[in-house]
């Protein structure tokens, strides 16, 4: 039996009985290494390879930083502000929830986070004005996709070592237009669904409310400022930035708001470390995974496969999005970027498309995967966060997805919208 078939068999074969996606790479890159006679320990030589390099130390801080934000009231502020520009018009509050997740999302970098922190906040708050509860987590998790090409974001980090080095500062700015383009096209379903159930305008605030508002959250607002401006101006690295994400975050809660206590900062740094472990655990497995499809020329024939179908660029970009929706659907994002762009990159470079446009299309993709079954994390946690069943989400999710894709083909086949703001940089 061919290597290549094994390696793909026995991992799919893994996933299907539920085995852990970290787990499954790193369990069918070993069976794999056996059957061609190769050394195990060059499975753990390649685990650990990627995992030597300074840029990733970004990941833990960016993670911590979220989670303070989380925890310490920034995020209940965002929400406020963002109701404060947009809640007036009819379906206000859909409004806030997708520009909050532009504010928060951005910072955390995670679709997960902002689902649950969000989601706690405006999901009981929707439903108390007459939403559906549905709709309102269909809300949630879809615009919690703005926040994984929104700079500051991990997985660009993570992109970024996958594609041999291309400029995080470069990806940071690509992800600005088609991250506010998402929340743009997530409020039109929106906007139309609140007007055929007329979901109600929010309330006027007065200007001294507003204005009250406004201070409060200009704190949690300078965060961006502070992480995004530093990195565009060379005052600091992207691993720079994180650390004084979490150093300004902890000042924040601690003592302008003053909603960090002990008890919530051991629980928040037993969660990043969690967090990190798993994602630098899926980093690595998914290494030694991608090495292996390397080694078994595997991007070659996926290359020349899709090249037979068509030589026509805009069909090659279709099927690419279509394969990475696909696997977008059936694992996480991390090891996905890993793996998928060693085989993807080379093809569309050699069309003509960059490094870091490729890296927009590719993050797009795989957050739309996360909000889709059967895996699809961000959906499994927008349900338990607004009590409800992940088949009656789904359901309610059809009319963002279509929005969402939209979206994802502008952005695949106008390349000014990612590459715009790069191209003031260099």
């Amino acid at each position: 039996m061919n290597a290549s078939i094994i390696l793909i068999v026995s991992f799919l074969v893994m996933i299907f009985l539920r085995i852990p996606i970290s787990f499954s790479l790193l369990f069918s890159s070993f069976i794999a290494v056996f059957y061609l006679g190769l050394p195990p320990m060059i499975v753990l030589q390649r685990m650990a390879d990627p995992l030597d390099n300074i840029s990733l130390m970004a990941i833990p801080f960016f993670i911590l930083a979220g989670k303070i934000m989380a925890e310490s009231g920034i995020s209940k502020r965002l929400v406020d502000f963002a109701n404060l520009l947009v809640g007036r018009v009819r379906g206000g509050l859909a409004f806030a929830n997708i520009v909050a997740s532009m504010l928060f999302g951005g910072m955390s970098g995670s679709s997960v986070a902002d689902t649950a922190s969000i989601g706690s906040i405006l999901i009981p708050e929707m439903e108390k004005n007459g939403y559906d509860k549905d709709y309102s987590i269909a809300v949630t998790v879809t615009s919690s996709t703005e926040g994984l090409v929104i700079p500051p974001s991990h997985n660009a980090i993570i992109y970024a070592q996958a594609a041999g080095g291309v400029s995080i500062a470069s990806l940071f700015l690509a992800g600005a237009i088609p991250g506010i383009m998402i929340g743009l096209g997530l409020m039109i379903p929106a906007f139309i669904i609140a007007v055929r159930k007329k979901y109600p305008a929010g309330n006027r605030l007065s200007g001294k409310e507003a204005w009250k508002v406004a201070l409060d959250s200009i704190w949690g607002l300078m965060t961006i400022v502070i992480i995004i401006g530093g990195v565009l101006s060379g005052i600091f690295t992207a691993t720079e930035s994180a650390v004084v994400a979490v150093v300004y975050a902890l000042l924040i809660a601690i003592f302008v708001y003053r909603e960090l206590n002990i008890t919530k900062f051991l629980k928040i740094i037993r969660e990043t470390l969690e967090t990190t472990i798993a994602v630098l655990f899926l980093i690595g497995a998914a290494s030694a995974f991608g090495w292996l499809l390397a080694y078994l020329n595997i991007p070659e024939l996926v290359a020349s496969g899709i090249l037979s179908i068509s030589s026509n660029k805009y069909v090659i970009l279709l099927i690419i999005n279509a394969v990475l929706l696909l696997l977008g659907m059936i694992m996480d994002m991390a090891p996905l970027i890993v793996i998928t762009t060693p085989i993807f990159l080379p093809l569309v470079m050699d069309l003509g498309i960059s490094p870091i446009h490729f890296g927009i299309i590719l993050m797009i993709n795989l957050g739309i995967g996360l909000c889709t079954p059967p895996v699809g994390n961000t959906l499994f946690v927008g349900a338990v966060v607004g009590k409800s069943t992940i088949e009656n989400v789904f359901k309610a999710m059809w009319p963002f997805y279509l929005a969402m894709i939209g979206i994802l083909l502008l952005v695949t086949y106008v390349p000014f919208f990612a590459e715009w703001l790069p191209s003031l940089l260099a």
